[in-house]
Formats: C-alpha cells, sequence, structure tokens
C-alpha cells in the first residue's frame, strides 16, 4: 500500500512539475529584437490599422481623447469580463516604463513584464504574426501619446479561468507567427496578408470560435456571434454566403466610407472599425481586398 502510494505521490508530483514547465510564460530579451530604432510615424499607420483607439480608448471619447489610452472598456464574454488596460504613456498606470523588449512580448508573446499570461481577449494570436518592426514601430508612437493616470479594474472571472497559469497550456495549442492562409507570393497579396492576419486582427471578431476560446481556421473569417452580444459578425470570405456577390473595388470602398454596394452603412462596432481602415492608404485597402477575395470561400453557418 505505501509502494502505491508513494508511486501516485511520485506521479503526481511529476505532473505538477510537468505542469509548470509547460505553462511557463516566454519572455523576450533585449538581445532577442533586431537593430530596429522604433519610427513613430511608421507606428501611427500600425496604430490607425490595428484599431488601438478602438478598444483603448476611454469609453465613449471623442475627438482627441481618443489619443489617450486610458481603457476602461468592459468586454463581456462568455468566459467573464474583461476590463481593457490602461496603454498611455503613464509610467504608473500605462506602458510609459515599459522596455521594447517588453512591449513586443506583450504583444507577440501574451506575457506581461511581471511574467502573467495575458488573456488571449488582447488579441496576441494575430499580433502574433506582425513584422517585429512594426510593432517597435508601434510602441515608439505610443510612447508619444498623452498619460492617463486611470487605474482598470481587474478582470471578472470565475473558476477556472482566473487561473491565468492554464493559459500557458492554450498557447501551446494556439499560439505562433504561422499565417493562417496560404497566398500566392505576390507582394499585394503578401500586404493585405499582413494586415487582415495580423495588425488589423480581422478573424478575432470575423471567425467563430471553439469550446476553448480559440479561432476555428476551418471557419477562417465564416463569421460568427456577435461578441457584443446581439446578431452575428459577417461572413467576408468570398462565398456567396460572404461577400462573393460584391464587385471589384466594393470591399476597399467598404473599408474607405462604410457603405455597402446596396448602400448599406457600416454600424455597431464595426463603424469603429471603418473610422481607422478610412485612414490607411489607398493601398493598403486595396490589399486587403485582394487577400479576402484570395482566402478559400466557406459558407454561413445556418
Amino acid at each position: 500500500m505505501r509502494r502505491l502510494l508513494g508511486a501516485a505521490f511520485a506521479l503526481m508530483a511529476l505532473g505538477a512539475i510537468g505542469f509548470w514547465g509547460l505553462t511557463w510564460p516566454q519572455m523576450l530579451a533585449a538581445s532577442d529584437l533586431p537593430p530596429h530604432q522604433g519610427d513613430p510615424a511608421a507606428g501611427a499607420q500600425v496604430f490607425v490599422a490595428g484599431g488601438c483607439a478602438s478598444c483603448h480608448a476611454a469609453p465613449g471619447a471623442e475627438g482627441d481623447a481618443k489619443l489617450v489610452m486610458a481603457g476602461g472598456l468592459a468586454l463581456k464574454t462568455p468566459f467573464g469580463v474583461f476590463n481593457v488596460p490602461n496603454i498611455s504613456s503613464d509610467p504608473q498606470n500605462g506602458i510609459g516604463g515599459w522596455t521594447d523588449a517588453q512591449f513586443v512580448t506583450a504583444m507577440q508573446l501574451g506575457t506581461a513584464p511581471d511574467g502573467r499570461h495575458y488573456y488571449p481577449a488582447f488579441p496576441y494570436t494575430s499580433y502574433a504574426r506582425m513584422k517585429v518592426t512594426d510593432v517597435l514601430d508601434l510602441h515608439a508612437y505610443l510612447q508619444t501619446l498623452p498619460a492617463s493616470q486611470n487605474v482598470v479594474a481587474g478582470h471578472e472571472l470565475g473558476f477556472p479561468f482566473n487561473i491565468r497559469r492554464g493559459l500557458g497550456l492554450w498557447k501551446l495549442l494556439h499560439l505562433g507567427p504561422d499565417p493562417v492562409q496560404p497566398v500566392p507570393e505576390d507582394p499585394v497579396l503578401a500586404r493585405g496578408q499582413a494586415l487582415v492576419e495580423g495588425a488589423g486582427h480581422c478573424s478575432e471578431c470575423h471567425t467563430p470560435r471553439d469550446f476553448m476560446g480559440a479561432i476555428r481556421k476551418d471557419r477562417w473569417l465564416a463569421g460568427g456571434p456577435n461578441p457584443d452580444g446581439e446578431g452575428r459578425i459577417p461572413n467576408i470570405t468570398p462565398d456567396p454566403s460572404g461577400l462573393g456577390g460584391w464587385g471589384e473595388g466594393d470591399i476597399a470602398y467598404y473599408l474607405e466610407t462604410g457603405f455597402t454596394p446596396e448602400f448599406d452603412s457600416a454600424g455597431g462596432s464595426m463603424a469603429a472599425v471603418i473610422r481607422n481602415t478610412s485612414q490607411l492608404s489607398p493601398e493598403d485597402r486595396a490589399a486587403m481586398e485582394a487577400y479576402l477575395r484570395a482566402v478559400p470561400a466557406v459558407a454561413s453557418s445556418k
């Protein structure tokens, strides 16, 4: 009996050690980064492409206040409520004291400077596909924006979702830099892919998720439940149930103006997206259209 208990204890100890090792948060050092000086002007375009203000500005902010990344937006999900953090240049309550390595670690590995795993409500699974130089440019730009001392409340999550350590296993399954959809070698398609799959993180709303909250890549961009609670987010693949009936240039025009070919206008959270994509260059909007036409057509779910 003692031997059985000892063996069971040993197995439990090995399992605990294995879990601790597999879930260890990954972090980057300065030596892991390319020799690149962040360019705030270039970072401003990354900021727009990523729609950072849509989540990180204070709820209801307008005008210049949209550039104060004070946080505070509450994202209600099936897992609980995620309160969007302050990422202003304030060194105490924002990210003003972060190094480049800490910022890239957060954006692409989902790890906080103190070693905690971030929840994937922060779309680092998309940002992992960005070029590191673009992430460094974004960091440089954020440091030019106003500081805010706003203190954001912690997340409101029940068990077991409040156990962050388990996210290490989730990341092993779902976090990586590889593109989702193979596209022909073409600079326009490559740029569109970088915007849609990376900084623009379009899949975060336009792709359904599985029971673990991970993007279903077999239903890539085929639409899904509205994270805001009502209705559905539309299919944006080239299927007839998605954008298959849109003519050449219609997608780029929509990203600029918010008007569909039927002269409906973007509403809800998409209206905020259009405010961002309208600030991109015509070339970038055309590249996003080219990519969306190149991905596999997937029919919308009934």
